[in-house]
């Protein structure tokens, strides 16, 4: 009886094993095709045509990516245990794989700022033309050789190797994964500049947002803001900034909010979600305001031909009276953003 006791007994011990990385696979697969879902969704309704740049061209790979991913562990999750190419894979591969990507996103959020801050400061004056051919197929090497830097980074060195073993020995039943610090460092960096403007330009931006009024311009609908012409660059630059932040956050104040949120609670969000294509869109709109406010004399805002799907940094200054729409004299005028 005692061994029989023991036997249902060891049965029942093995069974809430098994159960275990069953719940942790299941729940890394909810997690990416939550992801995926996400970024194919913020590609989709992209609301008008850009031209193209290395940060569109990250942003695509990343969602090819995260699809990858989660066809793979979809693949593994459903079959279990199975052999391919002489390799045989197992429920642990699935954590593997997921940590392995959440490694390699987690290194190369500085990489990928950097390349697309020199792209957009040297090519935002070229308001009007396309990129050529040569410069498209350099935008897609330069995606590739990140990817392959940061896998080989990620799989190569030493203390990420040693990060890895770390995170296996916990449990066999568990799946750790890191936030990313670079990630952090960004976002803290963000909501600084961010603050800083705000309040260097807080009485401007209150009296722009007081004036705004929607108009209809050439069938699309317009904002129009009030404002007073200076020739002084210093003022047009300062001026420059308050239209910037005014674009910027009419469409990212909701993320902005978030990220305020996560830092001040401390959140840590997994380095492979936080990677995503709604996130390097917020980061692209940031990049491109920094860029036409650095170059804000060899940009002509009146022609741009934007590179960012979400925010419109083409501002058209027309002449209007405070009242009505009719024409007015040369001392004011309106923003109209575009």
């Amino acid at each position: 009886m005692a061994a029989k006791l023991d036997e249902n007994g060891s049965d029942q011990h093995h069974c809430t094993h098994i159960s275990q990385p069953l719940e942790i696979s299941y729940m890394l697969v909810l997690i990416m095709l939550g992801k995926v879902s996400l970024d194919f969704f913020m590609l989709q309704i992209r609301p008008k045509p850009v031209k193209v740049s290395f940060m569109g061209c990250f942003c695509i790979s990343v969602a090819l990516l995260d699809f990858t991913l989660l066809l793979s562990i979809c693949f593994i999750f459903y079959f279990e245990d199975f052999a391919l190419w002489g390799v045989r894979f197992t429920k642990y591969h699935i954590c593997l794989f997921t940590q392995i990507a959440s490694l390699t996103y987690g290194i190369l959020h500085y990489p990928v700022y950097l390349v697309a801050a020199l792209d957009y400061y040297t090519t935002v004056s070229q308001t009007s033309q396309l990129p050529k051919r040569g410069q498209k197929l350099l935008y897609v090497f330069a995606v590739v050789v990140i990817w392959i830097s940061g896998f080989f980074c990620t799989l190569k060195a030493p203390a990420v190797s040693e990060e890895l073993e770390i995170q296996n020995s916990v449990s066999p039943y568990q799946c750790p994964v890191s936030g990313s610090l670079q990630s952090y460092s960004v976002s803290c960096a963000m909501v600084l500049l961010l603050g800083m403007a705000l309040l260097a330009r807080w009485k401007e931006v209150i009296t722009m947002l007081l004036s705004v009024r929607l108009l209809s311009f050439s069938s699309q609908p317009v904002l129009m803001f009030s404002y007073v012409p200076n020739n002084s660059n210093t003022c047009f630059k300062w001026q420059l900034l308050t239209r910037l932040l005014l674009c910027f956050l009419g469409t990212w104040a909701p993320f902005v909010v978030l990220q305020v949120v996560v830092l001040f609670l401390g959140v840590q969000i997994p380095a492979y979600v936080e990677m995503n294509v709604p996130w390097l869109y917020f980061i692209n709109s940031f990049l491109l305001a920094a860029a036409y406010w650095c170059r804000c004399h060899d940009v002509e805002l009146t022609e741009v031909w934007c590179t960012d799907p979400f925010v419109s940094w083409k501002f058209c200054f027309m002449p209007f009276n405070n009242e009505s729409t009719e024409p007015a004299d040369k001392s004011g005028g309106g923003i109209v953003i575009c």
